[in-house]
């Protein structure tokens, strides 16, 4: 590593709570062997020359590297050591402010065959690669959702000519970050386990599953689900159901599927005995 301690630490410092992150354990522990090892070494020959007894040699010891260790070397572990403890994630950083511009795509498809290559060949023709690619199957055409890398000149009047050009309609662009690349299928389990555990979390639990805005009070006559539609309402195991909003995004099929077998988890859990929402 070629950074310094203080511009490590600058690097990898959380901007909200100012702390750094947790190293690896085999990192961690080859550290405080490299720092620990020669201080319990030097300690060793210091206590074995004395004229002390052997009990008396052995509790020195144990006190003497105990103060050593603690207020010694684990100090200088984190401090000496961090660029190399911290190293994986300062790559792992670095390859991501590196990265293109990213970006997150949503267009109406016909389904048609060769519809979607169309708007494959036209990205290609700008050098846009595709890191993820999502399709929510419609009556009439399908919502396909990507996660695009684009050039740093490929900007998004570039990106709605493409998907316009490939034969697309309704394109929505925004930019985006590493987290759209999130996988999908881990992140719904593990707001089904926060949601069979405390039936309470439904609410935050579908908002941040389909990245929308809950409406507090819920507006009257609001279909469960209506194609096209900002607004999308889901059950409740008790009380009055929740509505929820997402502008410019309309709600498909199957993000209304993936809702409602969220609000059946729930049922499920209070029935069990969970608390109630």
């Amino acid at each position: 590593m070629t950074r310094s301690t203080g511009s490590t630490a600058a690097a990898l410092r959380c901007d909200s709570c100012g702390q750094l992150p947790e190293p690896g354990k085999a990192r961690l522990t080859l550290a405080n062997v490299a720092v620990m090892l020669p201080i319990e070494l030097a300690v060793h020959a210091a206590v074995v020359q004395t004229e002390l007894s052997y009990p008396l040699k052995v509790l020195l010891l144990a006190l003497t590297a105990t103060a050593l260790v603690i207020w010694v070397a684990e100090p200088s572990v984190m401090r000496f050591l961090r660029a190399w403890l911290h190293a994986p994630a300062l790559r792992h950083r670095t390859r991501l402010d590196a990265a293109p511009n990213l970006w997150r795509a949503r267009v109406l498809v016909d389904d048609a065959p060769g519809a979607l290559e169309r708007i494959t060949h036209q990205l290609a023709r700008r050098t846009v690669n595709i890191l993820s690619l999502h399709i929510h199957p419609g009556a009439q055409a399908s919502v396909d959702e990507f996660v695009l890398a684009a050039p740093a000149g490929v900007d998004e009047q570039d990106l709605l000519r493409a998907l316009t050009a490939g034969g697309g309609t309704s394109a929505r662009v925004w930019p985006s970050t590493a987290l759209a690349l999130a996988d999908g299928q881990t992140k719904a389990l593990s707001l089904a386990c926060r949601v069979a555990q405390n039936p309470a979390e439904l609410r935050y639990a579908v908002a941040e599953l389909l990245t929308a805005t809950p409406v507090v009070p819920p507006p009257p006559a609001v279909r469960s689900f209506v194609e096209g539609s900002e607004l999308l309402k889901v059950p409740t195991p008790v009380g009055e159901p929740m509505v929820f909003s997402r502008t410019g995004e309309p709600f498909t099929a199957a993000e209304s599927a993936r809702a409602h077998r969220l609000a059946e988890l729930a049922a499920l859990s209070t029935r069990c005995g969970g608390p109630a929402s």
